[in-house]
């Protein structure tokens, strides 16, 4: 398994990154035309490869108009067909979603999902219509990016100890080097990503190397759920990643009143320009409404946020054989109307992120990942089944007469779900609802009177029909 690590520039020269932003913008140019051309059924969808590509550019002179070296414009091919073609795969799990709930004949579904994996979906109308709906032609937007091929670049050291990154710039046998803050040579092939003026250089390195991935997990089955103050709720009772919710919070908090700020900047210079002061409204756009300290506070954010979470998966999987989880890629659509500032904060609730940890931990320390479908699960009482009423942060059973905490019991319902044999992965939500209050129907039934007497019983025996509670 591969993982992703991140090298920073530090110091880079002005000029160096004026030249590969114009090597960006040029690829971008690549990227584009890829877009444009075999971004569609006729492109990936027919089955085309990236050497296909780069024989017949090579062939009719398109790669002339780039202006750009052989290997870089190549690379990026190959990149771009990777992701039209993850465009086209993540269109395809919308539609074995669609298959799922549309029949349940085992040999109507194998016929369906094998002509979907075989790219002969226009055949069928059902496949094709679904593959219009969820398959829109992508466009586009990347144009700071330059992928390095592995044997393209080079790394070494100065006498101050710093480490240095060439790479091949506009012209032949000309390197760009790049000062790098890591002190670790990054390998194999490069992504480097251009923001404010500071080189990202991203690469890959086998996740069995690092430390954390040697760390044995635990014998146990859990469940855990997504939470917001917290990043994961066990069914044993534990939170992890406690300081998640404060984090979100104050970020977004953070970010609503420096947003009003700049708004009312923004609309002072809107009136200086309306005016004719130009000068003010050029000074207000260079020195107060700039991008590149908030893109920074941004990655650093997001940086403390992935930290948070995936150190909270590593405790779950400390004790975890298994982990069974609700499925975080899935779409969620609620019908409550929240304010503005609860849906500013809730749009950084980063359940991708938290799928991501999920997933890689898991796959990394051995223990096994088991999704299964989480509708209900934060609203039903794990000990007898019945829907609850949700206050914040308690679960009110009446039945039972408890008040469960919310997040715990929806983690021992999602642990029950993964042995349930009537609720799959990806029955709708509508289904599992009648599942729920089917059961809670059939085990009232089972239920012995409460308060009954032997008067009472004689009374019910002989007028089955006449309501309990009759004075009559």
């Amino acid at each position: 398994m591969k993982i992703t690590r991140i090298a920073y520039s530090t110091r880079l020269n002005p000029g160096k990154y004026a030249a590969l932003a114009e090597q960006a913008r040029r690829l971008g140019r690549v990227r584009s035309e890829m877009w444009q051309r075999y971004g569609s059924f006729a492109g990936v969808g027919s089955g085309l490869t990236d050497r296909q590509v780069r024989d017949r550019w090579l062939a009719d002179g398109t790669h002339v108009q780039f202006g750009v070296l052989a290997n870089a414009w190549k690379e990026t091919v190959r990149d771009a067909m990777g992701d039209i073609a993850a465009n086209l795969a993540s269109a395809k799990v919308e539609v074995r979603r669609a298959i799922t709930r549309r029949t349940t004949d085992p040999v109507e579904r194998t016929r369906m999902f094998t002509a979907l994996k075989a790219d002969q979906w226009a055949q069928d109308p059902f496949l094709a219509r679904q593959m219009r709906k969820h398959w829109k032609r992508g466009r586009n937007r990347t144009h700071d990016q330059i992928v390095v091929r592995a044997d393209k670049h080079n790394t070494g050291s100065d006498g101050r100890g710093r480490l240095w990154l060439a790479v091949p710039g506009l012209e032949r046998r000309k390197m760009v080097r790049i000062p790098l803050s890591s002190t670790v040579a990054p390998t194999g092939t490069l992504r480097l990503i251009l923001r404010g003026g500071r080189v990202e250089v991203h690469y890959q390195i086998d996740a069995s190397l690092m430390r954390s991935s040697q760390r044995p997990c635990g014998d146990a089955t859990i469940g855990v759920d997504k939470g917001y103050t917290e990043a994961l709720t066990d069914s044993d009772g534990g939170r992890h990643g406690c300081g998640l919710g404060e984090l979100l919070s104050s970020e977004s908090d953070r970010l609503k009143e420096r947003n009003r700020r700049r708004a009312k900047l923004r609309s002072i210079a809107n009136t200086a320009a309306l005016r004719g002061d130009h000068q003010k409204a050029h000074r207000i756009m260079a020195n107060n409404l700039g991008t590149v300290k908030r893109d920074r506070q941004a990655v650093r954010h997001r940086a403390r946020v992935r930290t948070e979470i995936f150190t909270a998966v590593h405790r779950v999987v400390d004790n975890a054989a298994t982990v069974v989880a609700e499925d975080l890629t899935r779409r969620f659509a609620g019908r409550t109307t929240l304010g503005k500032n609860m849906n500013r904060r809730l749009a950084a609730w980063t359940k991708g992120v938290t799928a991501e940890a999920l997933t890689n931990v898991s796959e990394r320390r051995g223990s096994a990942l088991v999704h299964v479908n989480a509708a209900y699960t934060s609203q039903a009482c794990h000990r007898c089944g019945r829907l609850g009423r949700r206050t914040g942060d308690g679960l009110h059973c009446t039945p039972c007469g408890v008040v469960w905490q919310a997040d715990v019991n929806a983690a021992i319902n999602i642990l029950q779900r993964a042995g349930d044999p009537d609720i799959a992965l990806h029955t709708p939500h509508h289904k599992v609802k009648q599942i729920l209050q089917d059961r809670t129907d059939r085990h009232r039934t089972r239920l012995p009177v409460q308060d009954s007497s032997p008067a009472l019983a004689e009374r019910r025996a002989n007028h089955p029909n006449r309501s309990t509670m009759s004075n009559q």
